[in-house]
């Protein structure tokens, strides 16, 4: 077992104990790999909410969860994907409505460093490339690089064979390696972004 895989089980353990900083280091190891996922489901715009009703719904079945920090990764990429498609379907079903932008919140976050704007600004450009994918090959893609599943788990949670996933991961792939090679639109961040995964 990888030593961060290592460290996630003990600390989801310790967070099904009600242990509030393991389940701060859960949030911390997992989110951002989920927040990308939701996003290629959802779109920028709702990805935060998707995200927050997924993390509400973890917290409250994280006593029931058994497993390693893998099957924690697939049981979160599971439920954000739940949440997600019931998100499509109720924005479906409903006008859009405009928001207000002093329903914004100001506050600052907690960790402002340049190092972690340069790495979210590397991530929204690599999830914007992904986001060009057709929408299956793009899931896929997220699932196995972005959050880090095997070829299996990613199979399981969206119910296709792994010969099938394996096929729309390459492809998906090797159309990402195109745009970098072929410089179609692509920043240098987003391609040292997915050279790095």
């Amino acid at each position: 077992m990888h030593n961060d895989d290592a460290a996630l089980t003990a600390a989801v353990r310790a967070a099904q104990n009600g242990d509030e900083a393991a389940f701060r280091a859960v949030y911390r190891a997992v989110n951002p790999r989920l927040l990308g996922y939701v996003r290629t489901l959802v779109g920028e715009g709702d990805a935060e909410d998707v995200t927050s009703e997924t993390w509400l719904q973890i917290t409250r079945d994280l006593a029931g969860f058994k497993g390693d920090a893998d099957h924690f990764r697939g049981w979160s990429a599971r439920i954000a994907r739940n949440r997600a498609l019931d998100h499509i379907r109720a924005r479906s079903r409903r006008p859009a409505v405009g928001g207000d932008e002093s329903e914004l919140d100001a506050h600052a976050a907690e960790s402002d460093t340049a190092g972690e704007a340069l790495a979210a600004e590397r991530t929204r450009h690599t999830l914007a490339l992904i986001a060009r994918l057709p929408r299956g090959q793009a899931e896929v893609v997220t699932l196995r690089v972005v959050m880090g599943l095997d070829v299996k788990r990613t199979a399981e949670l969206l119910g296709k064979r792994p010969g099938a996933i394996r096929t729309s991961a390459q492809r998906g792939l090797k159309q990402l390696a195109e745009w970098l090679e072929g410089d179609v639109g692509v920043t240098e961040t987003a391609a040292r972004t997915l050279k790095g995964m």
